[in-house]
């Protein structure tokens, strides 16, 4: 059993509560002011006499007070307080913050996964974050809806929605959630817990977590040049996620407040200005025990739950590690628009686009694409952070806990960033299973306007073959100390002889605990991401704080980046074969026909100038091929591209087109490329037949060769 609260912090509590004074204490329990005075700043106790009389004034029992794990004033209502409406007459329609994103679970685990990682408690350990879907039904749905208070709120939302909910987006959202919960007599619940983190310190009103998060709004309260967030705009997400602008918190803190950590409970409620009862109602409403310290009777705070209301709310937490769980009640997803299993199964079933099977899914790829990189540890660094997703109907399992494994969802990046945390890197890639090491350099500029000088910061640059699941191929992935994916781009312009590769580019302190500039990368790139923070570019922080031509270096960094990955990935010269071929991204040669002892313009063939290639979605090579015209040719003789699979000895096997397309400068006649008459330049496109493929694509390289006349396919 825990240790019980401090007698002095509990008693000023419950007098608080109370609206009691110490002096009206001191007169109901017949002792001095002082004695009084003296219990709360702990010099001393009450006798068990005494104790029994405190017992009666607080109208609790004795056990409350010798154990002191919940408030005296248990028999004290939790309500809905409702804030009054503007004396002015002003309205507002909903929570301009909640606009700023997408009512998309995969920016809700974007952002709120973010705001975890930024609390991180213990930075030699990972914050734990795990999202539960939870589909209430039935006679659970009911019980659930009594916990809230449902009848009480019911009157708002019916005020919102009286006229089928035209008056705003807000109403109509709301107007589409009570629909689907009373219709379908389902209502989702999506909670994401995180432990290892700060929990929500702080008071109710003054400057702190709790409040920035609960009552605020465009206060992040993060200090850290590090964080991710800074526009204070991430903890909307939760709110748009609602369909009901409803979400209920349990937090665990990691400084005690009120000489306590656990079950501090409340709930925040954010609706467009609307009237009930004849009373008009400004917007927001809380969840929770009236404030008697405040001037108005009818305001609440937190408070600090029993076991058994926090499991009637579904907010047990599974430990007493520091932490905060928020509850989204009825949640949504806009983007969840494809199914993810069976469609006609799911249309049997009743589901529409907030299938808790399409949620799930969705919450496991974006934690995944977003978050590999803080999921992976290496040398002596643990994982910043552990992720999983699980899904209940009823309070029964739907789909077991999947943890995301960084390794599955990006297999060639997470190589690459474990070798540097293991400092096994390469200085060039000698085998695609290698890390290859470069840095680069970004010149930090100075605040206030001055646009020369700064602060030198080594970034690094790591490059790693890419593997099929990793997805897209031949990306530079960037990302600061938090090890959140900020930007993700195609590096073009790639030399030939390019093994399809992953790059990963890593600042501030991502870059290594040595780095130089760290601390001045982290704040400037920070100032450069918009409330997305999915680039860095200009941004009015960026411009205010910095220079309005500050952007510039983040481009120049971009730059060297990909200057660096290309020199990176280059095919060193003397592993390409001399003559008519050349080894295009690592698996694919171009060859011309033998050159012939004449020498006249007639006979001359078209010569291969550049060749991009790559293996599609079917498992086919997919060729794109430029040609040089030498002046004079005669381009009433066609030329045939064949194609063989490249193998260390033997014969090549035949690698058969299924299409030939023309791009420009020719046309296809017969298998064969006919230049057009007066063109210096031809450009089509091959596809092989992958159904007629010896060996898979991915496990061989490709030759193409130019062959003077027709019907020379092989």
């Amino acid at each position: 059993m825990k240790a019980a609260e401090d007698f002095g912090p509990w008693l000023a509590r419950q007098l608080r509560n109370a609206g009691k004074s110490q002096t009206e204490l001191a007169e109901e329990v017949e002792v001095t002011r002082a004695a009084v005075s003296a219990w709360i700043v702990g010099r001393s106790v009450p006798r068990d006499d005494t104790i029994r009389r405190i017992a009666g004034v607080l109208n609790t029992d004795l056990e409350t007070i010798h154990t002191r794990a919940a408030d005296a004033q248990l028999r004290v209502p939790v309500t809905w307080y409702h804030r009054p409406a503007h004396a002015d007459g002003g309205r507002e329609y909903g929570n301009a913050a909640a606009f700023a994103f997408e009512a998309d679970v995969s920016v809700l685990a974007r952002e709120a996964t973010q705001n975890s990682l930024d609390a991180r408690f213990d930075p030699a350990e990972p914050v734990r974050v795990r999202y539960t879907l939870h589909e209430l039904t039935g006679e659970a749905l009911a019980r659930f809806r009594e916990a809230i208070d449902w009848e009480h709120l019911l009157p708002h939302y019916e005020a919102l929605t009286a006229d089928g909910g035209k008056h705003s987006k807000v109403s109509r959202t709301i107007a589409a959630g009570l629909r689907d919960m009373y219709q379908h007599d389902r209502l989702v619940l999506l909670r994401v817990d995180d432990y290892n983190a700060t929990g929500l310190t702080g008071g109710d009103y003054e400057d702190g977590l709790f409040a920035a998060v609960v009552r605020r709004q465009l206060d992040s309260n993060k200090r850290d040049a590090g964080a991710g967030g800074s526009y204070g705009l991430g903890k909307a997400t939760l709110w748009a996620t609602s369909r009901l602008g409803l979400v209920l918190i349990n937090s665990t803190l990691s400084v005690p407040h009120e000489g306590r950590t656990e079950r501090r409970l409340v709930g925040r409620l954010d609706l467009p200005w609307r009237e009930v009862d004849g009373r008009a109602c400004a917007g927001p409403a809380w969840f929770g025990r009236p404030d008697p310290t405040t001037e108005s009777a009818d305001v609440v705070r937190s408070w600090w739950a029993d076991e058994e209301t926090v499991e009637k709310l579904l907010l047990t937490r599974d430990s007493a590690a520091p932490g905060t769980s928020f509850l989204i009640v009825g949640a949504h997803d806009v983007a969840s628009l494809l199914p993810v299993g069976d469609t006609a199964d799911e249309e049997e079933s009743g589901e529409d686009d907030d299938s808790v099977h399409r949620m799930h899914a969705r919450l496991v790829d974006a934690l995944g694409r977003n978050f590999w990189a803080a999921m992976t540890g290496g040398g002596e660094q643990k994982p910043h952070l552990e992720a999983s997703v699980r899904t209940y109907r009823n309070g029964e399992v739907l789909i077991e806990e999947e943890h995301v494994d960084p390794a599955l969802v990006q297999p060639s990046r997470t190589r690459a960033l474990r070798a540097f945390l293991d400092g096994t890197t390469v200085e060039r890639l000698t085998d695609l299973s290698q890390v290859a090491l470069a840095t680069v350099q970004l010149n930090v500029p100075l605040h206030g306007g001055r646009t020369h000088g700064g602060v030198p910061h080594q970034a690094v640059v790591l490059v790693t073959g890419a593997e099929d699941a990793d997805g897209k191929k031949n990306r530079l992935v960037s990302m600061r100390g938090n090890r959140m994916t900020v930007k993700d781009s195609e590096v073009r312009n790639l030399p030939i002889g390019t093994n399809p590769f992953q790059a990963i580019l890593l600042t501030g302190r991502a870059a290594g605990p040595a780095a130089p500039g760290a601390e001045e990368a982290e704040e400037f790139l920070r100032a450069s991401e918009p409330p997305e923070h999915n680039k860095w570019g200009q941004t009015e922080e960026l411009r205010l704080s910095y220079s309005p031509s500050a952007h510039r270096r983040i481009a120049n960094l971009t730059t060297a980046a990909n200057n660096a990955v290309r020199e990176l990935v280059a095919v060193p010269k003397a592993k390409r074969h001399s003559g008519g071929e050349a080894n295009i991204a690592g698996r694919l040669k171009v060859g011309g026909a033998k050159k012939r002892k004449t020498s006249t313009k007639s006979s001359a063939m078209p010569e291969l100038d550049n060749v991009d290639a790559l293996v599609d979605e079917t498992g086919a090579w997919s060729v794109t091929v430029d040609l040089r015209v030498p002046a004079g040719m005669d381009t009433d003789r066609p030329v045939t591209p064949v194609a063989k699979f490249d193998v260390r000895s033997g014969p090549r096997p035949a690698a058969p087109w299924k299409e030939l397309v023309a791009i420009s400068g020719c046309q296809i006649v017969d298998g064969a490329v006919q230049v057009s008459p007066g063109s210096r330049k031809a450009v089509f496109r091959g596809v092989t037949d992958v159904s007629r493929h010896p060996v898979r694509a991915q496990l061989t390289g490709l030759v193409v060769e130019l062959r003077s006349g027709k019907g020379e396919q092989a």
